[in-house]
């Protein structure tokens, strides 16, 4: 009887929805480019998301009225006890065991899944980055791709022009994104929710104008080629001891830079959380307005956090340069900004573990997915809406996360 009372709650609502996804279809499926028109392939397509998403709907009716309690329940004992399980062993062991699998992880994979691999692990150092910002301090950043964007140019500009090499090049920089942070957050932080969030976004396109438009300087839209990959020094026996010299060419090499990178950005990051820093920046997301009467200069620590965020993502830039070796305006969009932010809330803010997890579901679950080609952004979609309504506080939450002011105001 419950289950019928919910259905009757939200089957407009359902309908409704499904009405639309069907007039969204339509014109992408059912207009040819020679002009024809026809509805088969729509309603056919309609018809199979009609059936997946009725089963959804129906599971989600039977949890709500508690229905499911009789699967559920025994799930849930297993589950904690799987849980209590593996608290009993060391978190050292845990890491030690992740750090290995990473390590021989090129040695039993090609390179389609290498380069899988590293694309996760640039975004990772993005997501802890942006997760300073989002996840500790609780400022909505929507323009943070721009500092990417500003460490990418770096580096491919000092390669070029000065031919400075990348190891060099990668502590210049972090700290010229961290300047570029400062001079963006200096005049827009001193503002709060909504607001702070299109301020971010509006700077992050300027940034990405200027590296469209500065022809003289970042070749504009045409992008900078050539670029170096970071380089090794190996001794050499063959004529007496010397120092030789070589690119990083093969793709599972550039994958353990790429794990030294997202293994330092997560050390540093970790540190940053349970520091003093880390919490003032928790004390300012929880509520700002009581973190400065109890004597935390606010602007500075969101200062800060915002500089830290920009520093990671511009030593992410520098590899993303030094691996693509080239790059364009068109790397560092808006839609960038919105995908590194859906790993942060998607992992669970404020979770580094829940991080590193949800930049590998963003970044795997597409091409997981590349089989069913065009509708496959359909499906990834799908499975992110089911995994927000049944997880909305993140895959693997922190341990220490509240509810922000500006939430609460609002």
């Amino acid at each position: 009887m419950s289950m019928i009372q919910e259905f009757k709650k939200v089957w407009k609502t359902y309908t409704i929805g499904m009405l639309w996804l069907l007039g969204l279809l339509w014109p992408l499926l059912g207009i040819h480019p020679d002009g024809t028109l026809s509805f088969d392939k729509t309603l056919t397509v309609w018809l199979y998301l009609l059936a997946g998403t009725f089963i959804c709907f129906v599971l989600f009716l039977m949890n709500k009225s508690g229905s499911l309690s009789l699967v559920k329940d025994p799930i849930s004992k297993i589950w904690a006890g799987g849980a209590t399980a593996t608290k009993t062993v060391p978190t050292w062991v845990w890491l030690l065991i992740a750090f290995i699998l990473a390590i021989l992880f090129p040695q039993f994979t090609g390179r389609y899944h290498q380069d899988v691999a590293i694309n996760v692990l640039v975004y990772v150092c993005l997501g802890l980055g942006l997760n300073v910002v989002v996840g500790l301090a609780g400022m909505l950043d929507l323009g943070y791709i721009a500092f990417y964007g500003v460490g990418a140019y770096t580096y491919a500009l000092f390669n070029i022009h000065y031919n400075v090499p990348f190891w060099v090049c990668l502590p210049i920089s972090g700290a010229l994104a961290l300047f570029v942070a400062c001079i963006v957050g200096y005049p827009t932080l001193r503002m709060r929710g909504d607001y702070l969030a299109i301020v971010t976004l509006g700077f992050g396109e300027i940034i990405r104008i200027i590296l469209n438009n500065w022809m003289d300087l970042t070749n504009g839209p045409n992008g900078i080629m050539g670029i170096n990959r970071p380089g090794l020094f190996y001794p050499s026996f063959a004529d007496g001891f010397s120092w030789e010299h070589m690119w990083i060419q093969k793709l599972w090499l550039l994958y353990y830079v790429a794990l030294g990178l997202a293994i330092i950005t997560i050390i540093a990051v970790h540190r940053l959380n349970f520091s003093r820093v880390g919490r003032a920046w928790e004390s300012i997301r929880e509520d700002e307005t009581a973190a400065e009467l109890m004597g935390v200069n606010t602007f500075i620590y969101k200062l800060l956090a915002y500089a830290m965020g920009g520093m990671f993502a511009g030593v992410a830039g520098a590899f993303f340069a030094s691996r693509m070796k080239f790059v364009s305006p068109e790397s560092f969009t808006f839609l960038e900004s919105a995908m590194v932010l859906c790993m942060v809330v998607l992992g669970g803010m404020g979770s580094i573990p829940g991080i590193i997890l949800g930049a590998a579901a963003l970044i795997v679950l597409p091409e997981v997915f590349r089989q069913f080609e065009l509708y496959r952004m359909l499906a990834f979609g799908a499975v992110m809406i089911i995994m927000m309504l049944f997880r909305p506080e993140g895959l693997i939450p922190a341990k220490r996360m509240g509810t922000r002011s500006e939430e609460k105001e609002g």
